[in-house]
């Protein structure tokens, strides 16, 4: 590059542009680095240098912040309890400011509505240099001072406690997520209520809807805790309580009501357990009506809504028959037996006080004597109700697809069977292991395309989010097979690039580490593995040189491998999944060719069996359950990659084809999670942030040679 003369103007598109040497041009230069952003705009009337710098803003607040540690050019000061701090009344709103005739503006996640309030309003603050700050820890005004020059808290447990309910009043907004998402981490059965109390007490209407989610999740174990307890009947009323039923989007979790409707299905699901509490007997009657008005009520038979009703009226039945027509308008009695309403119903001196009473169990008893006429007769009593229950979910990961490994990832909702994208993972990754973990899904290892990997991540259904903060494999490890067992994660065989594997590592949740456990007694990549009666078993794959049939189990307890009976067919790149007390192998690769037969062992007889082929030969097959029903999932037949799927029918024998992902997929894992549809960001629109359910140009099939042992 030729030094440029400064001594002449040189011309620039037919312009003159006279380079001055003075202090401001030279400051220029010396800011213009390899990390700035130079954009070259041409004016038709003038010529522009336009330069932005992503450093500035960075380093303008280290500046500052370090005045502030040295007590210079600070215009106000915090008291907070003993404690004075020095600050920037700028930096703490977050408003703008100019700075040697150039404007710079603050847009800081870390700026507080509160200071701007303060600062650039009418208040008398406004004008003092000394402000004491009341209801705030001296140590979290420190963090959240030092958060708004930094942008970087860190939130424990000894000051999570005083760092929310500052971070609330202060309007720090970032502080206050951050806070929640830590609290959401702790969160156990002996805590969640407290958590939930603390999270109403500073309005923290996110922490309280997941509070109240994990409540639901974990009631059996809650309601043996010492908080249940002692739960305030105003909080119980509150949790139960409900305006409206019919906010669905995810948008609406972060208002009262929304966690107010999740609430409430909580109590719908869980009605039979509900109704024999003591707070049941206290709730006002349009909470009542409400509860016992779902769909979507979870109970036994309708016999149960009307003996909870009566026993909600015997509490006060002075004050509260005067209700009971009105209540009984909501319970279904049509669908109750015929003994039921003459012996019970009919016979209770309260139904036989009042005409709209006993209109309504006369509407009943015609509807059980004339079932000729029913069509005519239908209405809300009519109309069975459909309780809410979790749906498992089949999520397909990963993968190799129009010639390169790709990070999509979508699930099957078989109450729709439709095909959605989710999150991507942030790595690329063919020949990953997939298993789900405490409702969790793991991606493990794999291969992005240029090198192997020993990285993790980890899914959660309710956020769709991916996280990274799962501890790498010692190994790289690719055609990986991985399986829960013991509440532990089990990454078993696979290659490293170098050699075929035997090495087995496991994961604790608990400790969030890996270890080294007892080595398989053959190298296994593109090995299948599945859990069953306690054993881990690792089926087929191969030992570098030639599939394999082979099986061995690793028992927990001993720390020891042990082999089984082989499989009919060597298989490598197969599929495995246990089924109604079985393990199916089903596809893959033998010496010559893609498999599509099947075969499926049982551990009593120790023996493996025949079971009808696919309909497509799949090597790099996905097996999963998924509402009792055995899905094989995408795969390679020899010349195209396959988003198809196919369904097994064991009372036929047959497999039947069940539609297509989006993606074609060829070593892809899969898992299947447990979601609840009204509690999870899944069931929102445009949930798949960052993907698009749009599938890749399909044609571009490259040869499996390149990836076949993946």
């Amino acid at each position: 590059m030729e030094r440029m003369d400064t001594t002449h103007s040189p011309s620039l598109t037919g312009k003159t542009c006279t380079i001055q040497h003075n202090s401001t041009n030279r400051n220029n230069q010396n800011e213009i680095s390899s990390s700035t952003t130079i954009d070259m705009l041409k004016d038709c009337c003038n010529n522009k240098l336009v330069k932005t710098s992503d450093k500035h803003a960075k380093f303008l607040l280290e500046n500052l912040n370090l005045l502030r540690k040295q007590k210079e050019l600070c215009d106000v000061i915090l008291i907070v309890g003993q404690n004075k701090i020095p600050a920037h009344r700028a930096v703490l709103s977050g408003t703008e400011i100019d700075l040697i005739s150039n404007k710079i503006y603050f847009f800081s996640l870390a700026c507080s509505s509160y200071f701007k309030a303060m600062f650039t309003g009418e208040l008398a603050e406004s004008r003092q240099t000394e402000i004491i700050i009341r209801d705030i820890d001296e140590y979290a005004m420190e963090l959240l001072i030092e958060y708004c020059y930094t942008s970087r808290i860190v939130v424990d447990e000894k000051n999570v406690q005083m760092l929310l309910p500052a971070a609330c009043i202060l309007q720090i907004e970032e502080v206050q997520i951050t806070c929640c998402e830590f609290l959401q981490k702790q969160l156990d059965p002996t805590n969640c209520l407290g958590i939930r109390a603390f999270a109403d007490t500073h309005s923290c209407r996110e922490l309280l809807r997941i509070a109240d989610r994990y409540t639901q999740q974990h009631f059996i174990d809650v309601k043996e805790s010492e908080e249940f307890l002692f739960l305030p009947i105003n909080q119980l009323i509150d949790i139960i309580s409900s305006d409206e039923l019919n906010m669905t989007t995810f948008a609406d979790t972060h208002s009262c009501r929304e966690l107010l409707r999740i609430a409430d299905r909580y109590t719908q699901q869980h009605f039979i357990d509900v109704k024999e509490s003591e707070e049941f007997l206290f709730l006002p009657i349009n909470q009542l009506i409400d509860i016992i008005s779902s769909d979507e009520l979870n109970m036994t038979s309708e016999e149960d809504v009307f003996n909870a009703v009566m026993q909600w009226v015997s509490c006060d039945v002075q004050q509260r028959k005067q209700y009971l027509p009105k209540i009984l308008e909501h319970v279904r009695f049509p669908l109750m037996s015929a003994r039921f309403l003459v012996n019970t119903v009919s016979s209770d001196s309260l139904i036989r006080s009042d005409q709209t009473c006993r209109d309504l169990v006369d509407e009943a008893k015609d509807y059980l004597l004339l079932p000729q006429e029913r069509l005519n007769m239908q209405g809300p009593r009519t109309r069975r109700r459909k309780p809410i229950k979790s749906s498992e979910v089949l999520f397909a990961v990963g993968g190799w697809c129009s010639g390169d490994a790709i990070a999509s990832v979508e699930m099957f909702d078989p109450t729709t069977n439709e095909w959605r994208a989710v999150s991507p993972m942030s790595k690329r990754r063919c020949g990953v292991g997939v298993a789900v973990l405490n409702n969790l899904l793991y991606a493990v290892g794999g291969h992005d395309g240029v090198s192997y990997l020993n990285s993790v991540e980890r899914f959660d259904p309710q956020t769709n989010q991916w996280s990274n903060d799962v501890a790498p494999t010692s190994s790289c490890r690719t055609s990986v097979g991985v399986a829960v067992l013991d509440g532990c994660l089990f990454a078993v065989g696979g290659q490293d690039g170098i050699s075929c594997l035997n090495l087995v590592e496991k994961y604790d949740p608990s400790t969030q580490r890996w270890s080294r456990i007892t080595s398989m007694g053959t190298k296994r990549l593109g090995v299948a593995v599945a859990v069953l009666d306690g054993y881990l078993y690792a089926i087929g794959g191969s030992d570098g040189q030639s599939p394999l049939n082979t099986v061995e189990r690793y028992d927990s307890k001993t720390n020891k491998w042990s082999p089984v009976a082989s499989m009919t067919t060597r298989r490598k790149h197969l599929g495995c999944a246990v089924y109604n007390g079985f393990i199916y192998a089903v596809g893959g690769r033998d010496d010559a060719t893609e498999l599509s037969t099947a075969e499926r062992y049982n551990p009593k007889s120790n023996q493996w069996s025949p079971v009808v082929a696919m309909n497509s030969r799949r090597s790099g097959v996905g097996l999963a359950v998924v509402n009792n029903n055995l899905m094989a999932i995408g795969g390679f037949d020899g010349a195209s990659y396959l988003k198809s799927v196919e369904l097994y029918d064991s009372e036929s024998n047959s497999w039947k084809l069940h539609g297509g992902m989006n993606y074609r997929r060829l070593g892809g894992g899969v898992g299947v999670i447990k979601v609840q549809q009204y509690d999870s960001i899944l069931y929102g629109t445009n949930f798949a942030s960052g993907s698009s359910s749009t599938s890749p140009d399909d044609s571009k099939n490259r040869s499996l040679s390149k990836l076949v042992d993946l």
